[in-house]
């Protein structure tokens, strides 16, 4: 194995995204292992991998990193990307958390029933534009930065992004209303390297098909 991180999950977007965004972002090149059988994913647990049962798996500096919300917090911290202090961090901790709850109504949504998709689309839209985008476009307009925290890139903006793109997957004008997030949008996809990331043959994987959630599925079982 080379020096680079190596992620462990379906090839897919799912919970590896946000963790694939934040490296990119902060330009770590990493290799990636896609689960394609459900004996691949028991050997794992087998091995005792997966200290919970559960991708994703991130092995790097010589540990086996699980459970998301642990690794996003081990990458952010190892690059810079937590804030300058702990009230800093606070704040970056507070946006991160609702843009998790955010990304994971639209992570579900793939598995969810045909004949609730649309009810659940039309759900995750309204909590998007009154519970959770007013809350970042009220946070720029007040101190009239560049960034969520501190005027400095956190992993709050590149989680931020990450949800703006993805939602506009699902209603291209979504951010119609929210003058600040477009022009948030606008400087942070022209980061170099998330730029470079947003580009055709980056490790960005595509929205989620019914082809990848049969293979999740299939590795998993019902969810």
């Amino acid at each position: 194995m080379s020096g680079k991180p190596r992620l462990t999950y379906f090839n897919g977007r799912g919970r590896m995204e946000s963790i694939r965004w934040l490296m990119a972002a902060a330009g770590v090149e990493f290799e990636e292992v896609f689960l394609e059988t459900r004996e691949q994913y028991l050997k794992l647990i087998k091995d005792g991998h997966l200290l919970f049962g559960q991708v994703p798996l991130v092995e790097m500096d010589g540990m086996k990193l699980v459970q998301t919300k642990a690794i996003l917090n081990y990458i952010a911290r190892k690059y810079n990307l937590l804030g300058k202090d702990l009230k800093e961090k606070a704040q970056i901790d507070m946006y991160v958390e609702g843009t998790i709850d955010l990304m994971t109504m639209i992570l579900m949504f793939p598995f969810s029933p045909p004949d609730q998709k649309e009810a659940q689309l039309a759900s995750i839209v309204e909590k998007a534009k009154t519970r959770y985008l007013p809350v970042y476009e009220k946070a720029l307009k007040q101190h009239g930065q560049n960034f969520l925290v501190g005027n400095c890139l956190s992993w709050a903006d590149i989680q931020l992004l990450e949800a703006i793109l993805t939602l506009e997957e699902k209603k291209k004008d979504i951010l119609a209303q929210f003058p600040q997030l477009q022009d948030f949008k606008a400087r942070t996809s022209n980061i170099p390297n998330i730029k470079k990331f947003l580009q055709p043959g980056s490790p960005r994987k595509p929205p989620p098909d019914d082809a990848y959630v049969a293979t999740v599925l299939k590795i998993l079982g019902p969810l």
